[in-house]
C-alpha cells in the first residue's frame, strides 16, 4: 500500500484533464456548460461511479468483474418486476439490489472457490445473466403497471439535489472510509501488493475476496435500481458497455495494474472524465462508433500514465499475469 507523491500527482493530473477537458466541450458546444446538462451529466454518470465504487475495491486486488452491465440489467428487470407485481417499492429496490449480491456471491464462488480465472468466470456470468435478465421480461422491457412513484429514485430532488447524485455522496463516503480506515480496506490494499504475502500474514484472503465480488454486485445491483427508476422501466437491453465505462473510470482514477493501489477519490474523478467525455461527443453529433474507439484510446492512455509515474514502462506480459493471478486465491 503506497501513499505517496506519486498518488497525489496522478489525482492532479486527473483533475487537470476533468478540467481541460470540460473546456474544451464547453468551447466546442454551448449547451454543455448549461444547468440541464451538467445536472445529467452528473446524474447518469452516478450510475457509473456508485457501481465503479466497488470495482476499485476487487480492482485493486488484481481481480476483476466484467459481468457489471448484465448484472445492471438484471437488477433494473427485478426491480420493475416486483413493482409491478404489487410488492412496495421500497422493498422491491432492496430485493433488487440483493438480486446483484447474489450474483456477485456466484462470482465469488467460482473465481475464489473453483479457483476459476476472474475474466473467464465473469464473462460467463455476463451472458448467463443477460439471457436470464431477457428471460424474466419475455424479451421486452417492463414498463406496463408501474406507478409514478417508481421513477422517484432516478428522477427525483431532496432540495436542490438529484436523488442519484445524494446516493452516490453517500456511497463514496462510506466506502471510502472503509477503504482507507478499516481492516477490509488495508486487507484490500495488501491482497493486491502481494496476494502470497497476505495470505502467510494471517489475512483471510478468500473471505476478503468473496466479500468484494459481493460488495461489486450489491453497488452495480443499486446501479441497476436507479438506472430502471430513470427510465421508468425494466429493460434487459441495457448496461451494454457498462462495464467497459466502469474499467475505464477504474484505471483513470489510479488504480493500478499490478495491484495493491488506487483511491475512491480518483475513481469519482476517472468517472466523471469519462461522463464529460461521453456527454460532449454526443452533444457535437460524433457517431457512436467512434466514440467506442477514443474511449478505447483513453484506457490504453490510462495505462500507459499508470506505468510511465512507476518508472516500470509498459509491461504487458506483467498486466496477463496480475489478471491470472486475480483467479488463484489460496489463502
Amino acid at each position: 500500500m503506497k501513499f505517496n507523491n506519486t498518488k497525489s500527482l496522478q489525482q492532479f493530473i486527473l483533475l487537470g484533464i476533468l478540467i481541460l477537458f470540460s473546456l474544451v466541450m464547453a468551447l466546442l458546444s454551448e449547451d454543455f456548460f448549461t444547468v440541464t446538462n451538467i445536472t445529467n451529466l452528473i446524474r447518469q454518470q452516478s450510475m457509473v461511479a456508485i457501481a465503479a465504487a466497488g470495482a476499485t475495491f476487487i480492482m485493486i486486488t488484481c481481480g476483476l468483474d466484467i459481468s457489471v452491465g448484465s448484472t445492471l440489467a438484471l437488477s433494473g428487470v427485478v426491480f420493475a418486476l416486483l413493482v409491478q407485481g404489487g410488492i412496495p417499492i421500497l422493498l422491491a429496490a432492496i430485493l433488487a439490489v440483493v438480486s446483484g449480491g447474489i450474483i456477485g456471491s456466484l462470482n465469488a464462488a467460482m473465481i475464489v472457490g473453483a479457483k476459476i480465472n476472474p475474466v473467464i468466470a465473469t464473462l460467463g456470468t455476463m451472458y448467463a445473466v443477460r439471457g436470464i435478465a431477457y428471460l424474466l421480461a419475455d424479451g421486452q422491457a417492463v414498463v406496463n403497471g408501474l406507478p409514478l412513484e417508481f421513477m422517484n429514485l432516478g428522477r427525483g430532488y431532496i432540495g436542490f439535489l438529484p436523488i442519484p447524485v445524494l446516493i452516490l455522496l453517500i456511497i463514496y463516503v462510506v466506502f471510502g472510509f472503509i477503504l482507507s480506515k478499516t481492516l477490509l480496506g488495508k486487507y484490500t490494499y495488501a491482497i493486491g501488493g502481494n496476494i502470497e504475502t497476505a495470505r502467510l500474514s494471517g489475512i483471510p484472503v478468500k473471505k476478503v475476496m468473496f466479500s468484494l465480488y459481493v460488495i461489486v454486485g450489491l453497488l452495480t445491483g443499486l446501479s441497476g435500481v436507479i438506472m430502471a427508476s430513470r427510465l421508468n422501466s425494466g429493460n434487459p437491453q441495457i448496461g451494454q458497455g457498462f462495464e467497459f465505462d466502469v474499467i475505464i473510470a477504474v484505471f483513470l482514477g489510479g488504480v493500478s495494474v499490478k495491484g495493491g493501489e488506487g483511491s475512491l477519490t480518483g475513481t469519482l474523478i476517472g468517472t466523471m472524465i469519462v461522463g464529460v467525455l461521453s456527454n460532449g461527443l454526443n452533444l457535437l453529433g460524433v457517431n457512436a462508433f467512434y466514440q467506442y474507439i477514443i474511449k478505447g484510446v483513453v484506457l490504453v492512455l490510462a495505462v500507459m500514465v499508470d506505468m510511465t509515474l512507476k518508472g516500470n514502462g509498459i509491461n504487458f506480459k506483467g498486466l496477463l499475469k496480475n489478471v491470472q493471478r486475480g483467479g488463484s486465491v489460496n489463502g
